[in-house]
């Protein structure tokens, strides 16, 4: 009875956003934790994260069904009515939304609420049927919950969450492509403009290098802004190079390009993960170094 109501919410997901969800909480505490503090983040923000992927399990039910990954969905196999899973996804937004309102602070509210409106309101509802920018619009919301941790504990938006915004931002965009190009038969079956389909996968090959070298460039602001060490610097430099250099294999002659794609997908997991924790016990206290941007 109750797997429906988990699965509806995407855990492997939810789970991808509570590491980066603490990495960035314990890049600004800077070894100074309140344990109550984040654990009412990674709570609040996870129940955020779970309501809005839910609703965008109801939004795409029907080009679920069209796709050999998502037909299985309890949204489209009927083992769960839309209405039980908007009024699932009403209930964990009020108490994710309430747990960020009680505990945290107004930007962190904010930002979440943000990256929820821009996930559910703006990407599932229009831009990832209609336009070709709907990668680039969720990958905005997808950046959100770092820095939701990070503005949990620093109260600001300052140099180090505007880089944490922009390097998981930039990070998503490969990491995109590269499943829609080894689910390239699911996208065009259901009609969706991924790069790959709208504009050839020899184009979304182009842009994977071109974003995983801007990728590596913006991780090494960290370091250069005093917020990590050298530890960071050391493992950042490594798997982006090893990532670039995946990358650059997708033009070798007579590749098979799906599998490719895959394994550009699976390091980019592990690239993010190792740097989400990396930075979370390699902190600087960046002291006067702070930029405050608000």
């Amino acid at each position: 009875m109750f797997r429906r109501y988990f699965t509806v919410t995407k855990p492997g997901i939810i789970m991808g956003n509570l590491i980066s969800v603490a990495g960035g909480f314990l890049l600004a505490a800077r070894g100074e934790v309140d344990l109550v503090l984040m654990l009412t983040t990674l709570v609040g923000l996870s129940l955020v994260v779970a309501s809005g992927c839910a609703i965008n399990n109801v939004i795409d039910r029907d080009i679920d069904a069209k796709m050999a990954r998502t037909k299985r969905r309890v949204t489209v196999t009927g083992e769960m009515s839309a209405t039980a899973a908007l009024f699932h996804a009403l209930v964990l937004a009020v108490l994710g939304f309430g747990a960020l309102y009680w505990y945290t602070n107004t930007l962190a509210l904010g930002f979440a609420a943000f990256g929820f409106v821009i996930y559910v309101g703006v990407y599932s509802l229009y831009m990832k049927r209609n336009s070709v920018y709907g990668t680039l619009v969720g990958s905005l919301s997808g950046a959100v919950p770092p820095v939701v941790g990070y503005c949990a504990v620093s109260g600001q938006f300052d140099a180090g969450a505007a880089v944490l915004l922009l390097m998981f931002c930039v990070w998503q965009m490969p990491h995109s492509y590269a499943i829609a190009i080894f689910r390239y038969q699911d996208y065009q079956d259901a009609n969706i403009p991924v790069l790959p389909v709208a504009q050839g996968v020899e184009r979304a090959k182009r842009q994977i290098v071109l974003y995983i070298a801007l990728y590596a460039l913006v991780v090494i602001l960290l370091p250069l802004g005093g917020y990590t060490g050298l530890a960071f610097t050391a493992v950042a430099c490594t798997t982006s190079f090893w990532w670039l250099l995946m990358a650059l294999r997708g033009y070798r002659r007579n590749i098979d390009v799906a599998g490719w794609a895959r394994q550009v997908f699976a390091f980019s997991i592990v690239n993010i993960t190792i740097l989400s924790i990396t930075m979370a016990v390699d902190y600087h206290v960046a002291g006067s170094q702070l930029i405050a941007l608000t």
